[in-house]
C-alpha cells in the first residue's frame, strides 16, 4: 500500500484502486459461477466503502481534534461490504447471475480502474518533476 504521507490524493487513488480490485474479484466470481445451480450473484457497495475509507460523509472531511493529529484514513485497509445482489432474477436452477450485465459491470470497472491508474501515474509524475526539475538550478 502506498503511504500518502504528505499527499492525500495519492492515498485516495490507492484506496480507489484497492476497491476496484475487490469489485473485479466479485464480478469475475459471479461470471465464473454463472452456470452453478443455486449461486447468488454478489455485489460490492463501492461508493459507500470509498466514502468510509476516505472519511467523507456528505462531502465533508472529518474534523481534526488537534492540529498535530495526522489522519491517514485513505491508506487504511479497505473492507467493503459484499452482499447478495438484490437486482438478480432467479433462474429455474436458483442462479441469479446475469452474464451480460456482469460483463458490462466488469468492463465499466476496468475502465475506472485504468483511469485511476492513469491519474496516479500523473500525480506521481508531477511529484517526480517537482523533486528533480522543479527545484531550480540545483540538480
Amino acid at each position: 500500500m502506498i503511504d500518502s504521507g504528505f499527499d492525500p490524493v495519492i492515498g485516495a487513488l490507492n484506496t480507489s484502486l484497492n476497491l476496484r480490485l475487490v469489485n473485479q474479484n466479485v464480478l469475475t466470481a459471479n461470471i465464473a459461477n454463472a452456470d452453478t445451480p443455486g449461486y447468488k450473484a454478489q455485489a460490492v457497495e463501492f461508493e459507500h466503502a470509498l466514502r468510509d475509507a476516505l472519511g467523507v460523509a456528505g462531502g465533508l472531511q472529518p474534523a481534526e481534534t488537534d492540529s498535530k493529529h495526522i489522519v491517514h484514513r485513505a491508506t487504511d485497509p479497505v473492507k467493503p461490504e459484499i452482499f447478495d445482489d438484490p437486482s438478480g432474477v432467479e433462474s429455474l436452477d436458483g442462479n441469479t447471475v446475469d452474464r451480460a450485465a456482469e460483463m458490462a459491470k466488469l468492463a465499466e470497472n476496468q475502465l475506472l480502474y485504468d483511469a485511476s491508474v492513469e491519474m496516479l501515474k500523473r500525480k506521481l509524475g508531477m511529484l517526480k518533476y517537482s523533486i528533480s526539475e522543479g527545484g531550480g538550478g540545483n540538480r
